[in-house]
């Protein structure tokens, strides 16, 4: 916690400086960190950045009922999705995502998969490695938290790794491992942004936001003009920072967005087929937008409970029909503005999907071989890299490994994974991967 120490002398709001003061320890994942700590990563220059938007499809998606129909298969395999043709010659996808197919060039599948864990967590989709890899010194870094370490932020105002995902049993956003709670994401915590409202003061004393900003940039001029924040840390000045600054919050303020860009994303409402899951919160890929234009380097976000045993096809069509449209909406956004090239977004979950359905029309878990869908970053778009056999078993051409995936991730961030490396807390180096980035498509 933030502590400097002064007279009691209160607002003209209601709050007390000392209260102002005592800023407290922000929400970073499984700690309470303050964002000092986080600031206590290398810092690096501004200007213009690379991004990830990692969308995280909680309980494994059916590949064969997305990206790799199998119309040649047997009824008991394929189900009822037919393909259709996308802008790009030759590929087709499943007919639920017909705005996906117009950008498809834009795009690339990875129908090829490999290297699952059969395990519900989001923990291998964050990181490319497996829950227990390291597990003694506190398991791998994930790559907001390597980012972080690596890079530092943009703006030291605004973190350089904030995770979305607030609810169900894959919403963990990617922890910092070996790293340490310092380099965990910065999560905000619903409307009324907890995460970022000050210790002990509850929403109802603050008011709206723009009561609690105005009480914060009072308290800031008359701190700098009194000198109080001198022989405070540089890195604690730097989480003062984020307090006193608007960047962050009006990120995540939509009602700051044109309409029309809002409306095009869609809401993703009525959630269905949540249970213990994500909702679908087309929002959250806006805000995604924002977040990393505002300077944020990796967002991580878990969109809907794929983990269907049961009616696979009815929450294919509702799941995929909301990602559609926000997915779809998300690219064409980032490319209006000029910003694709530099923000790279992929779209997967844990594991693939049993070829077979079972009695209850769902599909159970299938680790051999799963599916993926990337698009900006520079990567070369209007390709389905990989194929899988018939019946969608198993990959027989071109397997595409997690951590091929992740070594192209990190070079669109600009780190170098094949020489970059990370000490962990016995004093080894470990490397991010032990591949090489995809050559197909970088």
């Amino acid at each position: 916690m933030l502590t400097v120490n002064g007279p009691s002398t209160r607002y003209c709001d209601g709050i007390s400086r000392r209260s102002a003061l005592r800023i407290g320890a922000l929400g970073f994942g499984a700690g309470a960190l303050t964002l000092a700590d986080l600031y206590r990563a290398e810092g690096s220059t501004g200007g213009r950045h690379k991004s990830v938007i990692n969308i995280f499809l909680g309980g494994g998606p059916p590949h064969q009922d997305m990206w790799d129909i199998k119309t040649d298969a047997p009824p008991e395999i394929r189900g009822p999705f037919k393909p259709i043709a996308t802008n790009v010659a030759g590929i087709e996808i499943g007919e639920v995502f017909p705005q996906i197919a117009a950008i498809m060039d834009k795009s690339v599948v990875i129908r090829s998969v490999v290297g699952a864990e059969d395990r519900h967590d989001s923990h291998q989709c964050m990181t490319g490695w497996n829950f227990n890899d390291l597990a003694p010194i506190g398991r791998r870094p994930s790559l907001g938290a390597v980012a972080t370490k690596v890079l530092g932020p943009v703006d030291r105002s605004v973190p350089a790794f904030v995770g979305l995902a607030n609810v169900g049993v894959w919403k963990n956003p990617g922890g910092p491992g070996f790293l340490g709670p310092s380099f965990s994401c910065f999560q905000p915590d619903g409307e009324g942004m907890a995460n970022m409202k000050l210790n002990g003061i509850t929403s109802d004393r603050l008011g709206d936001r723009q009561k609690l900003r105005l009480s914060l940039d009072q308290f800031k001029a008359e701190a700098d003009a009194t000198g109080m924040m001198r022989g405070v840390d540089a890195f604690t000045a730097r989480a003062f920072d984020v307090l006193t600054s608007s960047k962050l919050l009006d990120a995540l303020d939509l009602t700051k967005e044109d309409p029309r860009i809002v409306a095009r994303y869609g809401d993703g409402k009525p959630y269905q087929f949540q249970y213990d899951g994500s909702p679908t919160i087309n929002e959250h890929l806006l805000m995604a937008r924002r977040l990393v234009e505002a300077g944020v380097r990796v967002v991580t976000l878990s969109y809907g409970r794929w983990d269907a045993h049961g009616d696979n096809f009815g929450m294919v069509r509702d799941h995929g029909g909301k990602l559609d449209q926000c997915l779809s909406a998300l690219i064409e956004d980032l490319s209006l503005r000029g910003m694709l090239d530099d923000v790279t977004v992929i779209v997967w979950g844990e594991f693939g999907r049993t070829p077979r359905i079972n009695a209850n029309a769902g599909r159970d878990h299938w680790p051999q071989v799963s599916c993926a869908f990337m698009a900006g970053g520079g990567l070369r778009g209007g390709q389905a890299i990989g194929t899988t056999n018939r019946l969608g078993e198993y990959a027989k051409d071109r397997p595409v490994h997690f951590h091929e995936i992740f070594a192209t991730l990190y070079r669109n961030l600009g780190i170098a994974p094949e020489s970059t490396t990370l000490s962990d807390p016995t004093g080894r180096p470990q490397y991010l991967t032990t591949m090489s980035p995809i050559r197909e498509i970088c």
